[in-house]
C-alpha cells in the first residue's frame, strides 16, 4: 500500500545513507537533502516527512531550505501531529526531570535537541519563563508552544528572547518581547546561598547562566576566608557564590556596566556590602593592569564568552583561552586556585585543556588539575551531538 503523508515529503539524496538518522542523529544537512525547486518552495520552519531516497519513512522534521541544517528531527513517528498536545508531552517530560533535581523553579527547562525540541531554549525563573526560539519551526509554532508551557508549568509571564547568532543562521529577525504577563524589572534568583538578578529582556542570553550553577558551587568551596577575582563575571556568578560560602572579599570584572550593576545589587541584597567590588573594563586590560600592580588573589576564576563559536574561529579562540590562562595564573597567590571556563562549541575538552595548560606554563606557574566540570543536569547532552556538551571548566591549584 502506498504511504500517503499529510505533510510535505522531503527525501535524502541517493548517495547519502540514512543510517545515522535511524540510530538517533537529529540533524540532516543541506547537502544530504534533495533540494530541488519543489522542496525549496517550502517556507522555513515547515513540518515535513523525511524519507530515505528509497521511500523509507524516517520521521517528522522541521525543514529550512535556507539553513545549513536543513532538517531537524522532531518525532520518529511520522503519524503524529505537531500541536499543543505534542508540545505538552515534551514539556511534561522535561518538567518532571527538573522538578526532581531542583526544589525551586529556577533552571533550564528545555535544552534544545537533548529535550526533544530542537533549536529551542527555555529558562525558568519562578513564575516567569524565557523562550529562545532559535529555529524557524519554533518561531512559526510559538503560540502553541507558549500555551503548552503555561499549561505545564503554571508560569504567568513568558518572554520571547529572540536574540543571538543562532537565529541569524536560521534567517530569523532579532527581537525581545513579552508574550504574556508582565516583566518590567530584573528577576531575583536564589542560587548557592546568594541572590542574583537576571535582566530577562536586555541581558546576555536569557539573563542568567544556569549552566554554571554547579561550577559556582565547587569554586565557592575553595574561596572560604580568601580573596576572589571573578573575571568576565556577568552578574557576579562566581563572586556572589564565593561570598555566600565565606570568602573574605570578591572583585568582579566585566565589560558590561549594566551587568556589574546587577552584580552589585545582588551583593547588597545578599548582605555582602563591604566585601564586593566591581571593576568595569576590558577583561584582558584589567587583568594585565592587576598583574602590573602585583595584585594576587586566593582564587581567580575566568569565565569568558565563547571565543570560538564556530570552527573558523577555533585557532584564534584557543589563543585567547591561552592568554586568559596566562594572565589568570599570574594573579593567583602561591597555593591558591585558578578556575578556567569555556562555553565554545568548537573547542573540545582536549583542546581547551591544552590551551589552558600552555597559558599556565607561560605565566611561569604550575600545579595539579584538581577538578573538571561541565553544565548542570538541567543542560542534558544529546548523545549524538557533542555540541550540546559545550561547557567545560578546569580548576587548578597553583604552586
Amino acid at each position: 500500500m502506498t504511504h500517503l503523508s499529510p505533510y510535505p515529503v522531503i527525501r535524502m539524496r541517493s548517495n547519502k545513507s540514512p543510517q545515522r538518522i535511524r540510530f538517533g542523529y537529529p540533524w540532516v544537512f543541506a547537502d544530504e537533502i534533495v533540494l530541488d525547486r519543489r522542496s525549496r518552495k517550502h517556507d522555513p520552519g515547515t513540518i515535513v516527512e523525511l524519507q530515505a531516497n528509497d521511500g523509507e519513512v524516517l520521521g517528522l522534521c522541521a525543514f529550512n531550505p535556507d539553513s545549513k541544517i536543513a532538517a531537524r528531527m522532531l518525532d520518529r513517528n511520522a503519524k503524529t501531529t505537531i500541536d499543543r498536545a505534542w508540545f505538552e508531552a515534551r514539556l511534561l517530560q522535561a518538567f518532571d526531570m527538573r522538578s526532581r533535581l531542583y526544589p525551586d523553579p529556577f533552571y533550564r527547562l528545555i535544552h534544545a535537541e537533548a529535550d526533544g525540541l530542537p533549536g529551542v531554549i527555555i529558562d525558568r525563573f519562578g513564575d516567569t519563563a524565557a523562550i529562545q526560539p532559535n529555529a524557524a519551526w519554533a518561531d512559526r509554532l510559538l503560540t502553541p508552544l507558549t500555551e503548552a508551557l503555561i499549561a505545564v508549568t503554571g508560569v504567568t509571564n513568558v518572554i520571547k528572547n529572540g536574540l543571538g547568532r543562532a537565529r541569524k543562521l536560521e534567517g530569523l529577525p532579532e527581537e525581545a518581547v513579552v508574550l504574556t504577563g508582565s516583566v518590567d524589572k530584573p528577576v531575583p534568583v536564589k542560587m548557592n546561598g546568594a541572590t542574583y538578578f537576571a535582566d530577562l529582556l536586555h541581558g546576555q542570553k536569557t539573563g542568567l547562566f544556569f549552566d554554571q550553577r554547579d561550577n559556582h558551587a565547587f569554586a565557592a568551596k575553595l574561596a572560604k576566608g580568601g580573596s576572589v577575582l571573578d573575571v568576565f563575571s556577568h552578574v557576579g556568578g562566581f563572586a556572589l557564590a564565593a561570598l555566600a560560602a565565606g570568602a573574605g572579599s570578591a572583585d568582579a570584572v566585566d565589560g558590561s556596566a549594566a551587568a556589574l550593576d546587577l552584580a552589585a545589587l545582588g551583593a547588597e541584597t545578599s548582605g555582602f556590602v563591604g566585601k564586593f567590588a566591581s571593576i568595569h573594563g576590558d577583561a584582558f586590560e584589567v587583568m594585565a593592569g592587576l598583574v602590573a600592580e602585583g595584585r594576587q588573589f586566593d582564587l581567580v576564576v575566568c569565565d569568558p564568552p565563547a571565543f570560538a563559536p564556530s570552527k573558523p574561529a577555533l585557532e584564534a579562540g584557543l589563543r585567547a583561552y591561552e592568554r586568559v590562562a596566562r594572565l589568570g595564573a599570574s594573579l593567583v597567590k602561591p597555593g591558591g586556585f585558578l578556575g578556567l571556563c569555556s562555553c565554545s562549541h568548537a573547542v573540545d575538552s582536549a583542546k581547551f585543556h591544552a590551551a589552558s595548560v600552555r597559558g599556565v606554563g607561560r605565566a611561569g606557574r604550575a600545579g595539579p588539575l584538581i577538578h573538571t566540570g561541565s553544565a548542570g543536569p538541567d543542560h542534558p547532552i544529546h548523545p549524538y551531538l557533542a555540541e550540546s556538551g559545550y561547557l567545560k571548566s578546569l580548576f587548578f591549584r597553583i604552586d
